[in-house]
C-alpha cells in the first residue's frame, strides 16, 4: 500500500511539474517573433541611430563617452566602426566587450540591421 501512495505522489508531482512549463518564442530567441527583418534600406539616421539610442547612448553618449566610446554621433562613432571594434562589441565576439555590457546581445533582427549598415559602407544617411 505505502509503494502504492508514493507511486502517486511521484505521478501527481510529475504531472505537476511538466504540465506548467512553458516556452515563450520571444524570451528564447529576442528579435526573431516570427516575422521577417527587412534588411533593405538601411539608413543610420532611420534604423541604426534609434538603435544606439536605445541601446548604447545612455553608457556612450558625448557627455559619459565610457570607454571612450561615443554612439550618439557619426562621426565619433565610425573609427570604431572602420577599426571592427564596434562590430565585435555588439556580437558578442571576442576581440572586444560585449556590448551591451553585463546584458544579453541585441535582439537578432537589430543586429541583422546593424551588420547589414556596415556591410554597405556605413554610410551616413
Amino acid at each position: 500500500m505505502r509503494i502504492m501512495t508514493l507511486g502517486l505522489w511521484l505521478v501527481c508531482l510529475t504531472t505537476v511539474f511538466t504540465s506548467c512549463y512553458y516556452d515563450s518564442e520571444e524570451e528564447l530567441y529576442p528579435g526573431t517573433g516570427g516575422g521577417v527583418c527587412d534588411t533593405s534600406n538601411i539608413t543610420f539616421s532611420g534604423t541604426i541611430q534609434p538603435i544606439l539610442t536605445s541601446n548604447c547612448n545612455q553608457c556612450h553618449s558625448s557627455s559619459i563617452a565610457s570607454g571612450g566610446v561615443i554612439t550618439d554621433s557619426y562621426q565619433a562613432l565610425l573609427p570604431h566602426i572602420q577599426s571592427g571594434i564596434f562590430r565585435k562589441a555588439v556580437n558578442h565576439e571576442p576581440g572586444a566587450s560585449p556590448m551591451p555590457q553585463n546584458a544579453q546581445k541585441l535582439p537578432a533582427c537589430e543586429l541583422s540591421k546593424i551588420n547589414a549598415w556596415i556591410n554597405a559602407g556605413a554610410p551616413n544617411n
